[in-house]
This record gives C-alpha cells, sequence and structure tokens, in this order.
C-alpha cells in the first residue's frame, strides 16, 4: 500500500511544483503586457521598477521633455543664488517660455501614444493662469512679474505636484530593425520555455513508454495545451495551460466553472439540436416506411438489424405473464362480487324479457326463488370462469395452448396485414402521423426547460445504467419463476 501511495505523492507534488512554475511564468508575462500602460503608476509609486524594467522594454528619457525638467531645475537652481529678480534668473524664464512653445507645436509624448497627457498640462496651466491659449499661459507662468506676485514658492510648488510629473512621465521607445518596439522580455522567458520544453518531451516520453501502441501524435495531442507554454507569441493563450496544471495539481478546483460552462454551452445549443434530432429520426422512420422495413417487420423476416438483447429474457412476455398472474390472482378475486352482481342484474333483465315470467312474478314465492336462483347462477358462472382462469394459468398443457393461440392470432394478423392494400394503408397513415409529430410537437420539445433537461442528463451520467437494468430484470424473472 505503501509503495502504491509514494508514487502518487511524488507525482502530486511534480504536478504542483510545475503548476507554481507555470503560475510565476504567467504573473511575469501578464506584468510584462500591461507594464507601458501601468508605467505611470510605477514611476509614481514605485520608480525602482521604472528604473530596472524600462530597458527591458526598450524606453528611455525624452530628450525634449528632460532638457525641459533640466531647465526647470536650473531656474531653482538660479533663484536659490541670484534670486528671482535677477537678470540671470529673467534669461532662465524666457528660455522656459520658448521650450514651453515648442513642446507644446512638437508635442513629444505623440510618439508613445500619450498626447492626452500634452492636453492634460495645458489644462492645468490654462486653469492655473485663467487664460484660454496654453502658450500665453506657460508665457504669463514663467514671467517674474507673475511669480513676484503670486509667490515663487507657492507658484513652483504647483508645477512640481502638478505638471512636472506629467512631464516627466514622457518617454522614447527604441524600434528595432524589424520596425517594432525594442523588447528583451524574451530574456527573462527564455529559462520557463526552457524548463516547460525539457518537462514536455519527458511528458511526451513517459506517454509513450506507458502506452507502447500509441503514436508519436496521439502523444502530444494528450499535452497539446502545454505547446502555448512553448511559443514566444500570444503569450496571454498560457493562462489556459497554467488554469489546467492548477486543476490537475488540486490548487484549483474547476468543477463548478466546468458545469457551469457545459450547461451555458449546451442551453445555448439545445433548442436547435433537439429539433435536428428529433427531425431527423423521424424522417430516418419515413424513410424505412418508405423503403417497406415495416412489411418486412410484419413479416417477421431476419434481414433486419439484430436487436440487443442485454439479460437473455423476452421482456414483453415476461411483463405480459406478470400481469396475467397479477389480474388472475389479486385482481379478479377483489371485484369478483362486483363481476357476480352484473352477471346477476344480466339474468334478471332476461327473465323480466318473458312473458309468462313476468306473469309468474305476482306470486310472492316465485320471485323469492328468482332471485336466489339468480344469485346462486351468477355466483356459479364467476366461479367457475375463475377457476378456468387459475387452471388456464396452472396447467401446462392450458398454458401451451394459450400460447399456440396467440402466436396463431399473431400471424392470422399479420397474414391480413401483409396484404397490399393494407399495408399501404397503414403506412400512408404512419407516415402522415409522423409529419404531423414534426409540425405539432417537435417545436414544443425545444421549448422545454434545458437546464432541468441538462440537469437530468448530468444525473444519469453519474451512474451506471446498464447494470443496475440488469440486476433488475433478473430479480423480476426469480420473482416470477418462484410464483409460478
Amino acid at each position: 500500500m505503501v509503495n502504491q501511495t509514494l508514487p502518487k505523492h511524488k507525482k502530486l507534488w511534480f504536478e504542483r511544483l510545475m503548476a507554481l512554475v507555470a503560475t510565476v511564468n504567467l504573473g511575469l508575462v501578464v506584468f510584462d503586457l500591461t507594464y507601458v500602460q501601468w508605467r505611470d503608476f510605477y514611476l509614481r509609486r514605485l520608480p525602482q521598477i521604472t528604473q530596472i524594467y524600462d530597458p527591458i522594454k526598450g524606453i528611455a528619457a525624452h530628450r525634449e521633455t528632460q532638457s525641459y525638467l533640466k531647465a526647470v531645475d536650473a531656474l531653482k537652481e538660479q533663484v536659490n543664488q541670484t534670486g528671482l529678480t535677477s537678470p540671470q534668473a529673467k534669461v532662465k524664464l524666457d528660455e522656459l517660455t520658448r521650450l514651453s512653445v515648442e513642446m507644446i507645436d512638437s508635442n513629444p509624448f505623440a510618439g508613445v501614444g500619450k498626447s492626452g497627457t500634452l492636453e492634460k498640462i495645458k489644462n492645468r496651466m490654462r486653469d492655473r493662469i485663467g487664460k484660454d491659449s496654453a502658450k500665453q499661459s506657460f508665457a504669463t507662468f514663467w514671467s517674474q512679474a507673475y511669480l513676484s506676485q503670486k509667490g515663487w514658492n507657492q507658484e513652483i510648488t504647483f508645477f512640481n505636484q502638478k505638471i512636472s510629473p506629467l512631464i516627466a512621465s514622457n518617454y522614447y521607445r527604441q524600434i528595432g530593425e524589424n520596425s517594432e518596439y525594442l523588447d528583451d522580455f524574451w530574456l527573462i522567458d527564455l529559462p520557463f520555455v526552457t524548463i516547460f520544453a525539457i518537462e514536455f518531451l519527458a511528458r511526451i516520453f513517459y506517454i509513450k513508454r506507458r502506452h507502447p501502441g500509441s503514436s508519436l501524435l496521439n502523444a502530444v495531442f494528450d499535452r497539446c495545451y502545454d505547446l502555448l507554454l512553448l511559443i514566444p507569441f500570444w503569450r496571454w493563450l498560457r493562462v489556459i495551460p497554467v488554469i489546467v496544471r492548477l486543476d490537475q495539481a488540486q490548487l484549483l478546483n474547476l468543477q463548478p466553472l466546468q458545469r457551469q460552462i457545459n450547461q451555458t454551452v449546451v442551453a445555448n445549443f439545445a433548442e436547435e439540436l433537439t429539433e435536428i434530432v428529433v427531425v431527423r429520426v423521424i424522417n430516418q422512420i419515413q424513410i424505412s416506411i418508405k423503403q417497406g422495413d415495416f412489411t418486412r417487420w410484419i413479416s417477421q423476416q431476419e434481414n433486419l438489424r439484430p436487436y440487443v438483447d442485454i439479460n437473455n429474457v423476452n421482456e414483453i412476455e415476461a411483463i405480459a405473464g406478470i400481469l396475467t398472474q397479477t389480474v388472475v390472482y389479486e385482481v379478479l378475486p377483489k371485484i369478483q362480487p362486483d363481476i357476480a352482481a352484473i352477471l346477476r342484474h344480466n339474468i334478471d333483465t332476461v327473465l323480466n324479457q318473458v312473458p309468462l315470467y313476468r306473469n309468474l312474478q305476482a306470486f310472492p314465492a316465485i320471485g323469492q326463488a328468482q332471485t336466489q336462483l339468480s344469485e346462486q347462477l351468477a355466483t356459479q358462472i364467476t366461479t367457475s370462469l375463475y377457476s378456468v382462469l387459475v387452471s388456464a394459468i396452472q396447467d401446462p398443457v392450458g398454458a401451451k395452448l394459450t400460447t399456440q393461440l396467440a402466436q396463431s392470432f399473431t400471424n392470422a394478423l399479420g397474414a391480413e396485414v401483409q396484404q397490399k392494400k393494407v399495408t399501404a394503408e397503414i403506412q400512408s397513415l404512419l407516415f402522415d402521423f409522423l409529419e404531423e409529430v414534426k409540425l405539432n410537437y417537435v417545436q414544443r420539445l425545444s421549448q422545454e426547460d434545458i437546464e432541468s433537461i441538462v440537469e437530468q442528463t448530468r444525473q444519469l451520467r453519474t451512474q451506471s445504467y446498464i447494470q443496475p437494468i440488469v440486476e433488475q430484470s433478473t430479480a423480476i424473472v426469480e420473482m416470477r419463476e418462484k410464483k409460478i
């Protein structure tokens, strides 16, 4: 027992280890795919990440916006040294005004799709100054008169908090020889892909070893979802093998999700499938009727497809036997008084129709004797009939004669039905009846509660029905034999 459990335990831990490795790789893929969109957030909150990951994505500081921020730093240093009203400070302010106009005209943010950032800068500067022109607003802001009037510290704090971070968020992305943005994420992804490739080959070898008769292509198909871990493009598809691996490693239970997906898919197609399947079955029956299968079935020819029997029992004959015994032994004794009452009533009716007997009823003794006679006659008839039925069932010769009678009836009926006129009429009526079923009931079938049908189907799939049927059939046959 220990020797069997240990390999399974080791296999589960290996599956969990590889599932966690795949999950880490998927996390890095998601981080890489969203890095550019989230770079502004990382720059504000976690600037260390941008310092590490910007070179991997080919991101560098944009020279124009970087020069603008350096000019602002130079102005701050000049103001600290000579004051805001000094000629040196005025030169720095004029330089910033010129750079502001150039930034608005050239729009260095457009190269990486950040034109909205420039619009945000312009709007904030317009709101601060109160002018409609962004260029005039920058010119006013970078003037000695405005900064002296509003206060240098207050205004430069506004710029540092509201404007400078937006300008600093701009960047330049290097373009490779393939006209695509430079992206060295493959250097990070390569170790993971190597691990997954080695594991994939090992699994294929293991599957081929366990199933020598299986082809190599079938072994690859068994783990085809792992191929998504190896391709260098569409990396977001790796979520599929990661989810499968987490489920196989028992770290994630996907059964409820799978059941809901299956139910949703089945519910979407169930109505059309119901109509298609039912109509196709009815069409096949109609074709069989046209081809004469109905006539051959009636004549009991053996050229039809063999019937599949699961218990070597003629169920129709067994059911007929059970019903016959139930009627004779259980039902008839309970309703025998009612049958006698009906017979007594019919006897009295017949006697009352005789003129001579009606005249004799005037005598009291005759009327009382008639009542006793009717009761005795009715009781004797019902008792005799019941005894005949019981004897027919218990008597082997009577049972044989009854079987012969049933066979003769079936043969006679089949011979009469096989007449060309009768067969043609029956086939025509059956064909029209099936056509009416398609028109009247197929749509009703497709409008049933699909979710209820799906739930019933799921319950059927969770249990084995052949074995219970065989056991139940065997039990019925044994009960019937014991009772006989």
